[in-house]
């Protein structure tokens, strides 16, 4: 099974697993450097839902987010890695800021989001709202990120 789709033919796979009676959760974000935080993350956030689906910022917009040295691993090297864990069933790339169009295309029944967001920040919430579907956070794993793997990384190339 092809896990990495486009956001139509997700749309379709999306149509046929409703038929079947599944519930669907949706989570998004960079995931430029896959760490211990993202995998434990995704894992709780598969057991919100039948199926996981993880939209993958682009490059371009994780640029626009995060500055231009970053993403540190391109979009397709991403969305493979990601694509390979257990707990996600499919992958979009998408090339928004916020995946708030990609949520209200595709109608998931449940936003997963960390803990490091509020509920009342979560993009999408009031549209899952509108069509019956729930918004959960999930606790943060403190001290796993991204950012910090990159300061440990430039502090060892300092001292070195």
């Amino acid at each position: 099974m092809e896990k990495i789709l486009s956001r139509e033919q997700l749309k379709d796979e999306m149509e046929r697993l409703r038929k079947e009676g599944k519930k669907i959760a949706f989570t998004n974000g960079c995931f430029d450097i896959l760490h211990v935080g993202h995998t434990r993350y995704l894992r709780d956030a598969r057991k919100r839902g039948d199926v996981l689906i993880l939209a993958l910022n682009s490059d371009a917009s994780v640029r626009a987010i995060k500055g231009d040295k970053r993403p540190l691993v391109p979009e397709n090297e991403r969305a493979d890695v990601v694509a390979s864990l257990e707990s996600v069933d499919y992958v979009t790339i998408f090339n928004e800021l916020t995946p708030l169009e990609l949520i209200e295309y595709l109608r998931p029944d449940v936003i997963v989001k960390g803990g490091d967001w509020v509920e009342e920040k979560v993009v999408g919430r009031e549209s899952v709202r509108k069509w019956g579907g729930q918004v959960a956070i999930i606790p943060e794993i403190k001290g796993a990120s991204t950012t910090n793997i990159v300061e440990k990384i430039k502090k060892v190339y300092r001292e070195s």
